[in-house]
């Protein structure tokens, strides 16, 4: 049934709100939005709904998160709002061929580096000149302390996986700009989270 493989994700509630107002600033007005790492899918949900001039194309590796993605698109009736497709950001060949925007929300401290490194290197092949890649979620920057609940977190993480963990906005900077992206904007968000528009050069 479709209710059997909806994912809640408690956070998704309280963050897409301020995403989308990001978005609504930073995407262009009609076209193709990638989203890399697309978790229970609730995000795509409210994001195709609010953004009805904008098919929201989302993916995950993930075959259960897919298989909530699904559930999710099917309770709703967004024809903006694509099938899932089986996506690793760390996978030389996407089955993407061309995006006007990338959106990725809460993968980068939950993956290998790699996965950050496979994500630049797809936002440099598939969006044009001038169009945006956006990210979401808790960093370390340089002249910032990090927060106690940033802190605790990254630790839980580590724990969980040594590869994974709170990364150094500086260094996702560097290996955005060494595939063309340049960093736009970072935007403070709700419970020490960031919002970071790169765009390609």
């Amino acid at each position: 049934m479709i209710e059997d493989a909806r994912r809640h994700a408690p956070a998704a509630a309280r963050n897409r709100d301020p995403i989308l107002a990001v978005l609504r600033d930073v995407l262009p007005p009609s076209g193709l939005v990638l989203e890399v790492a697309s978790g229970t899918g609730e995000h795509a949900v409210h994001f195709s709904r609010a953004l009805p001039a904008l098919s929201w194309q989302p993916s995950d590796p993930d075959a259960g998160a897919r298989a909530s993605v699904t559930a999710w698109r099917e309770g709703e009736d967004l024809p903006n709002l694509l099938a899932p497709l089986e996506l690793d950001a760390a996978a030389p060949q996407w089955p993407v061929g061309q995006a006007d925007a990338i959106v990725c929300i809460n993968m980068i401290h939950i993956s290998p580096w790699e996965s950050t490194e496979g994500l630049m290197a797809g936002a440099g092949r598939l969006l044009p000149s001038g169009h945006p890649l956006v990210l979401y979620g808790p960093y370390r920057r340089a002249g910032h302390p990090i927060e106690a609940s940033n802190q605790a977190f990254d630790e839980d993480l580590r724990r969980r996986d040594p590869r994974w963990g709170l990364r150094n906005l500086e260094d996702v900077s560097a290996c955005a700009q060494a595939r063309g992206l340049a960093l736009e904007r970072v935007v403070e968000m709700p419970a020490n989270n960031l919002c970071v528009v790169f765009r390609k050069g």
